[in-house]
């Protein structure tokens, strides 16, 4: 079935001429050939598998830096120096995938992962393990931004949330897994051993991607005589492309960054003022990984929701009025709000990392999708890099409950403009 969009020309003062008839030429006999089922189960494998190495560092690293070779110092820089090299690296993977073969690039991409893993385990010493870490940034760069166009590629508009967001199942998967993985291998068999495991389950999934994932780059001289249905053939000419850009950016901010790193601080903090038995570490741990699940849970669900109300930016509206509110609730005194409070951000802030990667599939050509998802990549990284620096830069001035009302702010401030979008595609 094909789409047909009209759009009034706003010079005209007559409102009812018609500028042009725009054919959405996302068609489905590209959909039909290749089942987001047959693409879903490859690519998710892949990323999984590719992420043990990674979350196994987060997991393990800052309590074996004797058997790293590193100095506690130097933890931090090793673990966030991968996300500086993204931040560069996004757009060129952009470029890369709107010009050349999918499914090349992102198997490469998968096996200069298993390379960095295997860096962590050979690894003695502060340089080569930091060299180990921007293999792993130029790996993701491929891995995410490639993995999400091709997604993008085999879904349509009603039903890209929900296979967006099964996709992020894997994502989350893959930190889940890392994390559970590496810290029984770690106290059963050591460090090196736990790293080769997981560069063997790297191994594991480039396989199961080389044998099962297609080709799934649309035929470009179609792609560009119907240059696409919001008649923006130049993504950055696009200010929806734009917009979920700076939501995906608020999203990282406040999650990745300023929630994911103060998290302790605000569960040392209800300890303290509550009767809990439990130490800080280990509820810390838990409640991390309930987060996780949650998100992963909800990522798909949010998906299906937008496709069936049919206006992805009204569900983006209804996000960010939660996350925002959810915010709030993380810092009110009470362990019951402060739950409420975790279990909403997690559901929401999940959900919205899915819709802002499918109005990029809904609004962008498979031609730039490459590069607007790496628009998109980039402003995460930005948001959850800055998130961390931000928050305990404002803690002796503000407290928690200031920085997590920055946060709420974020949210909120997006809400006019998505509000915006969603009367536009209403009207359309």
């Amino acid at each position: 079935m094909t789409r047909i969009y009209y759009r009034l020309n706003s010079s005209n003062k007559c409102k009812g001429s018609v500028n042009q008839i725009i054919i959405d030429m996302t068609s489905k006999s590209q959909e039909q050939s290749i089942s987001p089922k047959r693409v879903l189960l490859p690519a998710g494998l892949g990323t999984t598998f590719s992420l043990l190495g990674d979350s196994a560092l987060y997991t393990v690293l800052p309590t074996h830096t004797i058997e790293a070779g590193i100095e506690l110092n130097q933890v931090g820089i090793i673990l966030s120096i991968n996300r500086f090299v993204r931040l560069l690296l996004n757009s060129v993977a952009g470029v890369a995938y709107d010009h050349s073969p999918r499914r090349r690039l992102f198997l490469a991409s998968l096996l200069i992962g298993v390379i960095s893993t295997v860096f962590y385990a050979v690894s003695q010493g502060f340089w080569s393990l930091f060299l180990g870490r921007i293999l792993w940034g130029l790996a993701w760069s491929g891995i995410w931004v490639g993995g999400s166009t091709i997604i993008l590629d085999i879904t349509h508009y009603e039903n890209r949330g929900r296979w967006t967001g099964y996709y992020q199942i894997w994502f989350y998967l893959g930190g889940v897994l890392g994390a559970v993985i590496s810290g029984v291998a770690t106290d059963r068999l050591g460090y090196t051993p736990m790293l080769w495991i997981a560069a063997v389950l790297g191994i594991a999934g480039w396989l199961v991607s080389f044998i099962f994932l297609p080709e799934t780059r649309h035929d470009q001289k179609e792609e560009l005589s119907s240059q696409h249905q919001n008649n923006y053939p130049n993504y950055l000419s696009n200010p929806t492309v734009l917009l979920a850009a700076f939501l995906h950016g608020s999203n990282r901010f406040a999650s990745a960054g300023v929630l994911s790193a103060t998290f302790a601080l605000l569960v040392q903090d209800y300890i303290i003022h509550t009767d809990v038995v439990l130490g800080v570490a280990t509820l810390t741990g838990l409640l991390s990984g309930f987060r996780m699940i949650v998100s992963m849970t909800a990522s798909p669900l949010v998906g299906i929701l937008s496709d069936r109300v049919g206006n992805r930016w009204m569900t983006i509206l209804v996000m960010l009025l939660l996350c925002g509110v959810s915010m709030i609730l993380i810092v009110e005194e009470s362990w019951l709000l402060f739950f409420m409070g975790i279990i909403l951000a997690s559901m929401t802030t999940g959900g919205l990392q899915t819709l802002t990667t499918a109005v990029v599939g809904d609004e962008v050509s498979s031609v730039h999708r490459g590069k607007a998802i790496s628009i998109l990549y980039t402003s995460g990284d930005l948001g959850s890099a800055l998130g961390p620096i931000v928050a305990y830069a404002l803690l002796p001035t503000i407290g928690l409950r200031g920085v997590y009302w920055i946060c709420a702010g974020l949210f909120f401030i997006g809400m006019p403009i998505t509000l915006w979008q969603a009367r536009t595609k209403l009207v359309q």
